[in-house]
């Protein structure tokens, strides 16, 4: 398995934004190839962090050009930043 995690910064109603838009979200996140799971975090500092699985390392990187898309297409007012991507190979899963 394959984790991406996103980090966001700058735009606190990003989370709010993205829970309103829950059934566009997971439609894009769910269909693409190898989904496994998906988180998205409300940090303390009120920001967001999302957190993906997919099978492979193709499917994480599907999914942040496709997420990347979405936010420019459906939250232009938000002025979201590009976020702080870390991703890997999940080596330890309970």
């Amino acid at each position: 398995m394959y984790a991406i995690v996103r980090q966001y910064e700058g735009s606190p109603d990003l989370v709010d934004a993205l829970v309103r838009s829950e059934s566009d979200v997971k439609r894009i996140i769910t269909g693409i190839s190898g989904f496994k799971a998906y988180y998205l975090v409300r940090t303390t500092e009120g920001e967001a962090t999302s957190i993906s699985v997919y099978e492979d390392e193709n499917g994480a990187k599907d999914s942040t050009r496709q997420a990347a898309e979405w936010v420019r297409e459906n939250l232009p007012d938000l002025a979201v930043s590009p976020p702080q991507v870390t991703a890997g190979e999940v080596v330890l899963s309970f």
